[in-house]
């Protein structure tokens, strides 16, 4: 049976209250007083209720993540960055797996309250007013990670997914490539989607090359599936394609089995980039190029600025994290 305040204090031959004030470092007890607790706590295995604690001191050392999506490489990233900083600050993280269509957040968002975390961590999905009005009513901290809102004035770390693509498809021009081709991501995703895409045909326009909205085909999502099967029905539209800048490195081996299923080589007749960098890239065969979001980064960046919005009491700034090209052989250099 687990000990309680109760077993700790008879043990140590003091008041529950002495003991409860050591717990929650208030004063009142000298120092040989505070070691016999402890030592009274290490001998009979006792854990303080952190809800109970709490209670007390208004504190339960507890944030809460949401992810549309926790088994997705990029999620994993973004969480070991956050867990890391949170860790070493002594707090425990409760993560939210939100389904990428939402339809559980308004339920995790309930139950973080019920739990009285210090502080949200939104990662990578869009927020409406629902969330956002169940998240005041919260009074905590919210910091967002790799999203934005336009709408809602919440503090956010995320790359420039307007500015990146533009990178991946200016790479992509330097390397001779004069007829490309965009799978992205939902057009009416105005975070991600629409964002990538103007980055792409903005670099078109500004290298004096062939720029219509027809050259991107807009999906459901960022996955494998999206890639796999927008290729074939993409090539139809543009058969001189040489390249193809993908929204994600997902739907970038999305696209790599469908040009091998359709027996087009890749970099030989066609060249693919990626968005992200996950582990995949490295793995696929041939090694995904592509524009690498620091995730681990953001993840840790994240967190610090809400950590430092607990303490506070204070909004902080927003961060835009730096991107960067991962050659690796999935584009050929056109002579």
């Amino acid at each position: 049976m687990a000990s309680t305040i109760k077993d700790v204090a008879k043990k140590a031959n003091v008041s529950i209250a002495t003991v409860s004030r050591i717990l929650n470092d208030l004063p009142g007890y000298s120092p040989k007083t505070k070691q016999k607790v402890l030592d009274a706590i290490e001998e009979l295995g006792y854990q303080p209720n952190a809800v109970a604690r709490g209670l007390i001191n208004k504190k339960t050392q507890t944030i809460g993540v949401l992810f549309p999506d926790v088994s997705s490489m990029l999620s994993s990233e973004i969480l070991n960055g956050i867990e890391d900083v949170a860790h070493e600050l002594g707090h425990s993280v409760i993560v939210c797996h939100t389904d990428s269509s939402g339809k559980r957040t308004k339920k995790y968002l309930q139950l973080l309250n019920e739990k009285r975390v210090e502080g949200i961590l939104y990662v990578s999905e869009v927020l409406t007013k629902e969330y956002d009005d169940i998240m005041k009513k919260m009074d905590v901290p919210v910091v967002l990670i790799s999203t934005e809102s336009l709408e809602f004035q919440l503090p956010y770390v995320k790359v420039n997914d307007r500015s990146a693509v533009f990178s991946a498809t200016q790479y992509m021009i330097n390397q001779g490539h004069k007829n490309l081709g965009m799978i992205s991501g939902p057009k009416e995703d105005t975070i991600a989607g629409y964002p990538r895409a103007q980055g792409f045909l903005e670099a078109l326009n500004h290298y004096g090359l062939r720029a219509s909205e027809e050259q991107v085909f807009y999906t459901k999502g960022f996955a494998y599936e999206d890639g796999l099967t927008n290729l074939e029905p993409l090539l139809s539209r543009f058969p001189d394609l040489t390249g193809i800048v993908a929204t994600s490195d997902d739907v970038a081996v999305g696209v790599i089995s469908a040009a091998y299923k359709l027996g087009i080589t890749v970099p030989d007749q066609l060249s693919v980039i990626g968005y992200d960098n996950i582990k995949i890239a490295q793995m696929i065969i041939p090694p995904l190029t592509t524009v690498a979001q620091p995730l681990y980064e953001m993840g840790q960046t994240g967190a610090k600025m809400l950590f430092k919005s607990i303490a506070s009491g204070n909004t902080v700034e927003s961060r835009i994290m730096p991107h960067r090209i991962i050659e690796r052989e999935s584009v050929k250099k056109i002579n």
